[in-house]
């Protein structure tokens, strides 16, 4: 007999179909953390070129999968039009602060649109499951990686962006981004410019919103599967509804008054 649970098996099973199927937030995770490490490595702007493409791909899935309204997918198309054309722009062109900006401009755009998509689905689910936690991993994702390139955007045309003369490397704003998104905060990197210190401050409003909006929802709606395994069942169900329980009812309720004396 395998030491592991049979159950514990078919969800591995299911999580490992996820990361490669085309119609689950598990495949855009993946992409995400693709584009992560290419963007922490690449340090020349045909390479930049090339993430970018990366980025459509990753949106366009994302607001497929997350089932976008038609004027989100319009604005996306723009947006991913767009993006194209300054990433084949910056193929065959010098490389300068306009160009660079243009393509962090591009991507920064394209990580601000999915995660609404995908915040708004997860609102949506009457119920949580692998995918809403997956999806609510991805918005989380995009949104540190949207911040981090609107950084470099920013950089680009107000350069120094840190103060003591810091260069804006990539790597550089993706620490910065997401230390500020989860509002660690190590304070070895801080904007030297009006504009960016204003762009921190909106990263660090959207961090906390994020974990009272999305997370809340998870949370809220969560159910062990071994309690809705036994309400399926028929059987004794350890919860008769959200944060309430058998051993939870009133001990004074009218079941459990003694029967009236009999009259006479």
């Amino acid at each position: 007999m395998s030491a592991v649970p049979r159950p514990r098996r078919a969800r591995r099973r299911r999580l490992a179909r996820a990361l490669v199927s085309p119609d689950s937030y598990g495949s855009i995770l993946v992409l995400l953390l693709i584009t992560y490490v290419a963007s922490a490595t690449a340090s020349e702007q045909w390479q930049r070129s090339l993430i970018v493409v990366l980025q459509v791909l990753t949106v366009s899935l994302a607001l497929r999968v997350a089932g976008a309204r038609r004027v989100v997918l319009t604005i996306a198309a723009i947006a991913l039009a767009y993006a194209i054309v300054v990433a084949v722009i910056g193929l065959f062109s010098s490389e300068s602060d306009r160009t660079t900006g243009l393509l962090f401009i591009a991507s920064a755009a394209l990580y601000f649109l999915a995660p609404l998509s995908i915040l708004r689905s997860i609102v949506l689910q009457q119920e949580v499951d692998q995918e809403t936690v997956l999806g609510a991993v991805d918005a989380y994702l995009f949104l540190g990686m949207f911040f981090a390139y609107a950084y470099q955007a920013v950089g680009a045309f107000d350069d120094p962006f840190f103060q003591g003369g810091v260069e804006a490397t990539v790597p550089r704003s993706l620490f910065f981004s997401f230390t500020t998104l989860t509002t660690t905060g190590y304070g070895n990197l801080v904007p030297a410019g009006q504009i960016g210190q204003t762009v921190a401050v909106g990263e660090m409003l959207l961090g906390q919103l994020f974990l009272v909006t999305a997370v809340a929802k998870v949370i809220t709606v969560w159910r062990p599967a071994r309690w809705r395994a036994a309400e399926g069942g028929g059987g004794t169900s350890p919860s008769d509804g959200p944060g309430t329980r058998p051993s939870d009812q009133p001990s004074g309720s009218a079941a459990d008054d003694p029967p009236p004396p009999a009259a006479g």
